[in-house]
């Protein structure tokens, strides 16, 4: 995406985008104002096209006192739905009427809207021969609003496009080459442990989820590194089920396809590794990617199997299907074990508990600090990619202690399945004080406007990116 400051008034626009908020419409003074005579009146998404002799002007309302994410929602509305009508020319975005936060938001709408799946390799509207000028940006402001907006959509078109990957199109090669693309090109360090090494190192967890895959194991580490002496250092941990079947206790096979989405902790992570490089932010990202996926087999893991994780606690399997808190386990201690990190997060497409709880609305999240509380709540609600506090209470310690091991991987109880696993995953932090579980199964993967069926969300990329800058 090319963003051009404003040239010389006598230029012709191809074509222009003027926002309006339902306030801002009231005092606008043009002669077009007059012209439309209450035809346009700058409704939420509502959209007004004028002919003009040398452009078309887009009238485009954003409601009465929009918040920023709201703004950004109308801007991606807007792109999408007019998509085949908007021309690859320069274009004026008349932004005099906001402020910084709202002409980034107007931008970063107006980019992802461009997003369509299958992903073609380039955007429909933001490619090369399209020249985006703003008329109230300086040039050095210009700059970074260009390089964060491309940054965080890019981290985010990432996320969102191997979400929506079919099954044989996201295989351990497959994204284990990508991982190695992004890694040469942004100069992250990678670590990869396969079956055998894994093994050694007591990842027991994670390999008895990854046993029944004819798939190798892939136990990756990422590692972003800023240039900054002394910067603080956040552990990312991210569920990467390939393809859930749900083990030996398998999936109902009426939604089965949707199965591919369980990899939406890890794209989430992903894309924010790529956004927070393109960005050069100033903090460094430890990404810990326990990459397989859940298979059925004759050496698949079965109920009653009992399995000792990489922090030596022992965990009886119950339900195969309980996958992901398996291999976030291993993910978890490994990290805390072996990095010194002053965050620790992992997220995680993990219960429909928190699904049949919050609906499509938020991420459930579970935290031992205050301060990392308020914080992820905070860029939560600047995002609209939200969360919603439940408790780590010790009483649900008892709803998975087994007879015959350290713990269970679920509770044999038909309630309170997210609060358990956050539970469950806490026993394996070692001690870590500062750390967060994100359940985003509700929100990482639904309905979308670019796909019939459900799509990716690109839900994370956003909420970390900013909880980042602020942290």
């Amino acid at each position: 995406m090319k963003i051009n400051l404003t040239g010389n008034s006598s230029n012709i626009i191809g074509q222009k985008f003027s926002f309006f908020t339902a306030e801002s419409w009231l005092q606008e003074k043009d002669d077009f104002k007059e012209k439309l005579n209450g035809l346009f009146v700058a409704k939420k998404d509502e959209t007004f096209i004028l002919l003009e002799e040398n452009s078309v002007h887009y009238l485009i309302g954003l409601g009465s006192k929009p918040q920023n994410f709201e703004v950004q929602a109308c801007a991606e509305k807007f792109t999408y739905d007019f998509r085949k009508k908007i021309k690859a020319t320069t274009t004026l975005l008349n932004s005099e009427n906001f402020n910084s936060d709202q002409i980034e938001s107007l931008v970063k709408g107006l980019y992802l809207g461009t997003y369509e799946y299958p992903f073609k390799g380039e955007h429909p509207v933001f490619h090369s021969d399209f020249s985006l000028q703003l008329n109230s940006v300086s040039e050095e402001n210009l700059k970074q609003l260009e390089m964060k907006v491309v940054a965080i959509c890019e981290g985010q078109f990432a996320c969102m496009e191997w979400l929506n990957k079919p099954q044989n199109f996201k295989r351990v090669p497959h994204i284990s080459e990508f991982l190695d693309e992004i890694s040469e090109k942004y100069n992250l360090k990678k670590t990869v442990f396969d079956r055998k090494k894994s093994e050694d190192l007591g990842l027991g967890a994670f390999l008895s989820v990854n046993q029944g895959s004819s798939q190798e194991a892939a136990f990756t580490i990422l590692e972003y590194q800023s240039n900054i002496e002394n910067a603080k250092t956040i552990g990312l941990v991210g569920k990467c089920i390939l393809f859930d079947t749900g083990g030996i206790s398998i999936k109902g096979s009426e939604n089965l396809h949707y199965m591919k989405s369980d990899m939406g902790g890890a794209t989430a992570v992903i894309g924010t590794l790529i956004a927070a490089a393109e960005m050069k932010l100033p903090v460094n990202i430890i990404a810990i990617l326990p990459i397989t996926d859940n298979a059925i087999s004759n050496t698949a893991y079965i109920p009653s199997d009992v399995i000792t994780a990489y922090n030596r606690k022992t965990i009886e399997v119950l339900n195969t299907d309980a996958e992901g808190r398996m291999t976030l386990a291993d993910g978890l201690s490994y990290l805390a074990k072996n990095y010194k990190t002053d965050v620790l997060i992992d997220l995680a497409t993990l219960t429909g508990s928190s699904v049949r709880m919050f609906g499509y609305t938020c991420g459930a999240y579970f935290s031992n600090n205050d301060s990392l509380k308020k914080l992820l709540e905070q860029s939560g609600d600047e995002t609209n990619q939200r969360l919603w506090n439940l408790p780590l209470w010790d009483i649900w310690k008892e709803d998975f202690t087994s007879d015959v091991a350290d713990f269970k991987n679920i509770s044999s109880k038909p309630f309170g399945d997210c609060i358990v696993a956050g539970k469950f995953l806490e026993q394996f932090i070692m001690d870590h004080p500062n750390w967060a579980h994100l359940d985003i199964a509700g929100v990482a993967f639904g309905n979308v406007r670019y796909m019939k069926e459900k799509g990716a969300t690109g839900y994370g990329v956003q909420l970390l990116i900013d909880f980042l800058e602020n942290f």
